[in-house]
């Protein structure tokens, strides 16, 4: 019966894959034909503040740094962290690639409230917001280029919940991924790639760029209207893709400038201040610490066959770093999350543009779009043929994430959000659906038993996951040691006595 449901349904999804953005608080009386307001709540815009405002402390220590003379790869790290940090790159200068990328989360979603509420973000058009979680980028550049492992069935590697920073032109997937926010539409919006470049010509680490990559980088005759095309939210017109107007050979030389800045931001993300390996975990490993009793049994059941988690979260193996993550991806049976803004995105805002033409029929195709080529908000297009059909077995799946850094957080009331659409609020809910997802009863509409004693009906039960996970058997006490196992894979534990 699936067999016959598949072509119908990957029809579908790619009609309604139209991706995009909207709000925490939605206007009932929206005036029809108009994108109903984004209401923040006053605790979300001061948290966004005060992230604004760490985001430029962070860079100005970072510019203070731009006169010491450190080795070639420091400055690369540098001159990466100097693009990561920088708001000017966005449309409307306003918004850092590190908005949605904080140390204190593990280079993850810093806003509490967001996390909470939105799920996703605001972009520097701040009534658009983006249709997944912020994915965090510790431990990241561990992702091989995106290959398919045909004797175990899985893609591995990639960057993006839907793998679709493939790595394949650029050998690193982090640096393809670093492309994608500057020109999408609902994150730094950028009109053109070259806008990039130009406002990183203009930026205090200019010097820096050309000594690393040589006077030529920015050697590029502007149009005289550059600052007013690179001031327009994209996406450009379909009639008019590369709205900034360059020669071929100009067009050649940003191109490449484009790529040099993604090349600099996954130096940085390949820096020890982003992957530690300082955390508890690692300090047992060397022998330096132990775990206490309820995180030692957790560790046990994680190993285990009974809950399989080692499987996909791998803790290494001979040559292999304890990453915690096999780089593929799985459909967990995660219910919808309607919460983020993205589903409402289905009118023109003032700029003439409607993310998500699709609302609340939109259904989130995972790596099976990317692989099918479905309507996407940035990135490029699937660049092997071959893969298109294995695209269908793929609908619904994501990319497994790393769980190091997954309890970070800056205070002890801080909110985390897990998985693609944020739905899962804590370690504990996390391990409670793996542990449970099949053997409750599904919930009816505003159940107040949801997330504990009851599930949603999943978002595409079709690939759903159900040899390792759903019906673990787990008691409540052994879920949560697992999680207290969990919160020892945060980075920057201190030893007893070196407090």
């Amino acid at each position: 019966m699936v067999k016959l449901a598949l072509p119908l349904v990957v029809t579908m999804l790619l009609l309604l894959a139209l991706v995009a953005a909207a709000p925490v608080g939605l206007r009932p009386d929206a005036p029809s034909g108009q994108i109903p307001q984004v209401r923040l709540s006053p605790r979300a815009e001061e948290e966004i503040k005060q992230v604004e405002q760490h985001i430029d402390a962070i860079e100005a220590a970072a510019l203070t740094d731009l006169g010491a003379s450190p080795d070639h790869v420091r400055r690369i790290a540098l001159l990466g962290k100097l693009l990561l940090f920088d708001k000017e790159l966005s449309v409307n200068r306003n918004e850092a690639c590190a908005f949605c990328h904080m140390p204190e989360t593990g280079f993850g979603a810093p806003v509490s409230e967001l996390n909470k509420t939105t799920v996703s973000y605001p972009g520097s058009v701040r009534t658009r917001f983006s249709n997944r979680m912020p994915q965090p980028h510790a431990y990241a550049t561990y992702a091989p280029v995106l290959h398919y492992n045909a004797l175990q069935g899985d893609f591995v590697g990639g960057s993006f919940w839907d793998m679709r920073a493939t790595g394949i032109r650029l050998n690193n997937p982090v640096a393809q991924q670093a492309q994608g926010p500057p020109t999408n539409p609902v994150e730094m919006g950028l009109i053109d790639s070259a806008c990039m470049v130009y406002r990183a010509s203009q930026r205090p680490y200019r010097a820096l760029a050309e000594k690393i990559w040589g006077a030529q980088a920015f050697a590029i005759q502007w149009p005289a209207n550059v600052d007013q095309v690179c001031n327009v939210p994209g996406p450009a017109p379909a009639s008019d893709p590369m709205p900034v107007h360059l020669s071929a050979i100009d067009r050649g030389s940003s191109n490449r400038a484009f790529d040099q800045i993604a090349e600099a931001i996954a130096t940085f993300e390949s820096s020890g201040e982003m992957n530690q390996f300082s955390s508890k975990y690692d300090y047992v490993m060397a022998g330096k610490t132990q775990f206490t009793p309820d995180e030692k049994v957790g560790y046990t059941l994680f190993r285990s066959s009974a809950t399989h988690c080692n499987e996909c979260h791998r803790d290494g193996g001979p040559g292999e770093e304890p990453l915690f993550t096999d780089f593929t991806a799985s459909n967990l049976g995660l219910p919808r999350n309607t919460a983020i803004p993205f589903y409402h995105e289905n009118h023109p805002d003032s700029f003439g543009y409607a993310a998500n033409p699709s609302g609340l029929d939109w259904i989130d195709p995972g790596v099976g779009g990317f692989l099918l080529n479905a309507p996407r908000l940035s990135g490029e297009p699937n660049p092997n043929a071959t893969w298109t059909k294995l695209g269908s077995s793929f609908l619904g799946r994501f990319k497994v994430a790393t769980l190091r850094d997954a309890d970070k957080r800056p205070s002890p009331d801080f909110i985390r959000a897990y998985m693609h659409n944020g739905y899962l609020k804590s370690l504990k809910e996390v391990v409670h659906f793996y542990n449970t997802r099949d053997s409750l009863p599904t919930c009816k509409a505003g159940d107040p038993g949801e997330r504990v004693s009851c599930w949603p009906k999943p978002e595409y039960p079709q690939t759903m996951n159900r040899k390792q996970l759903g019906n673990l058997g787990l008691t409540d006490k052994q879920e949560d040691q697992i999680v207290s196992f969990l919160k020892t894979l945060t980075d920057g534990y201190v030893p007893p006595g070196k407090e």
